[in-house]
């Protein structure tokens, strides 16, 4: 237009058919200097559009572009996520919870700095889901929905990170559980203060595990084969009264077995004021109560407790 003095019209149909090189009759005979800038067009046009090809092949060939909507159906997922768990740090604490976390079908999100470690662990668990950044801010944390989480799990060797974290996702979400773990016997008091609900010391709880296996050999299989440490999964589960399918407030414990509700055997009852043993039939059943019962185990569970005892 500045050139040869084409309307607009003109222009943009001379420019189009000669970026796209589609070749048709010009407008009106070009000038020396139109000739020019027009040599100046295509080349520029030409290098413009070989370059950006050269950048979205490398894109799509390097996985980036998979990666991109990856982490946009990711972020989608943790949107809609609620009364989930928030895992903080995928070392050897946080690996071994999240593995407990998947068995139990517990739906949870990893926050990790190091995409190396995540990266590693994804190729065991596909289905993993996470934030690569670091847990002690608060952008982080609120991206992996601490606000529509149940509880948190902080599992960073070093105490001060853990004791950071807690202040942050107490402020951030006050009905929030909170679990820490912590290095140092000091450090207790000031995780409990900063807001944690409970403190593990993976040291303390390690070695006093190993001490009842030479002491009590027998007794902590059996735990383990319960609880699901062992490679069989857990056969021990619990049910709160309060959301069973029919309303047992008032009525003896056998209404409820004879029901088949309690989906094996019942070895215990949480009450307000502590737990109840082998409780009898004609306890009568509380809202705030909790049963403890034992179901049964899969033949495989069974062959390799077996195996283990043998």
């Amino acid at each position: 237009m500045y050139i040869e003095h084409y309307n607009f019209i003109d222009a943009l149909y001379m420019t189009v058919i000669s970026i796209t090189t589609a070749g048709y009759t010009e407008v009106r005979p070009l000038s020396p200097t139109g000739r020019l800038f027009t040599v100046f067009l295509l080349v520029s046009s030409f290098t413009t559009f070989a370059y950006a090809l050269a950048l979205i092949t490398q894109y799509i060939a390097s996985g980036e572009l998979s990666h991109y909507f990856k982490q946009r159906k990711m972020a989608n997922q943790i949107d809609t996520l609620a009364n989930h768990v928030i895992l903080c740090g995928l070392g050897r604490s946080g690996q071994e919870a999240a593995i407990t976390l998947r068995q139990h079908k517990v739906p949870f999100i990893v926050i990790e700095q190091n995409e190396e470690r995540i990266r590693s662990y994804e190729s065991k668990d596909a289905s993993l889901l996470y934030v690569i950044g670091s847990a002690t801010e608060d952008e982080t944390l609120l991206k992996a929905g601490i606000k529509r989480a149940k509880a948190l799990l902080t599992a960073l060797p070093t105490d001060a990170d853990n004791v950071f974290i807690v202040l942050s996702a107490r402020s951030l979400n006050d009905k929030l559980t909170i679990i820490s773990r912590a290095s140092h016997y000091s450090s207790q008091s000031k995780l409990r203060k900063a807001g944690a609900n409970n403190v593990v010391m993976p040291d303390k709880i390690g070695g006093a595990h190993m001490a009842s296996i030479v002491s009590r050999p027998d007794i902590m299989e059996f735990l383990d084969y319960l609880t699901g440490n062992a490679e069989n999964g857990s056969i021990m589960d619990v049910k709160e009264i309060n959301k069973l399918a029919k309303d047992y407030r008032g009525l003896p414990l056998q209404q409820l077995i004879d029901d088949q509700l309690a989906e094996g055997l019942i070895v215990a009852i949480r009450t307000a004021s502590g737990f109840l043993v082998t409780p009898e039939p004609d306890l009568l059943l509380q809202a705030d109560m909790k049963l403890f019962f034992l179901h049964q185990a899969s033949a495989r569970s069974s062959s390799v407790l077996a195996d283990r005892v043998n």
